[in-house]
């Protein structure tokens, strides 16, 4: 989510960028233009940035379905996976994989005997 939010800063950015380039460019000591390899230059770094978050945003997708995906590779099978106990320790259960959740964050959430268990926090996967 935060790269739909990186790609969209980019474009603000890109023409945030413009609009100062325009102004220079009316306000420009005639005797002394701007150079073109560096305006060049610059706008190709922002084209660069821009498609780099693109890119970014496609591998985020990627890893989301293969995360949900294997998630759902898991339903029936027993797992380990830590779970903060009320006195502020860390104990490890055990139990089967009952159903797959995604939350409204997007994260991966595992049923385990009526638990909600985030996927990062299995440490262990039995048949």
């Amino acid at each position: 989510m935060s790269a739909i939010s990186g790609t969209a800063a980019a474009s603000d950015l890109q023409m945030d960028y413009m609009k100062l380039l325009v102004t220079q460019l009316q306000n420009q000591n005639p005797l002394e233009p701007m150079d073109n390899k560096d305006m060049s230059a610059q706008l190709a770094q922002f084209s660069q940035l821009q498609q780099t978050e693109n890119l970014n945003k496609s591998f985020s997708k990627v890893l989301e379905s293969v995360q949900r995906s294997y998630a759902s590779s898991l339903i029936g099978k027993e797992v380990s996976f830590q779970v903060h106990a009320s006195d502020g320790t860390i104990q490890t259960q055990t139990g089967e994989v009952e159903e797959v959740l995604i939350d409204a964050e997007g994260n991966v959430l595992l049923t385990v005997d009526d638990q909600q268990v985030k996927l990062a926090d299995v440490t262990s996967i039995r048949d």
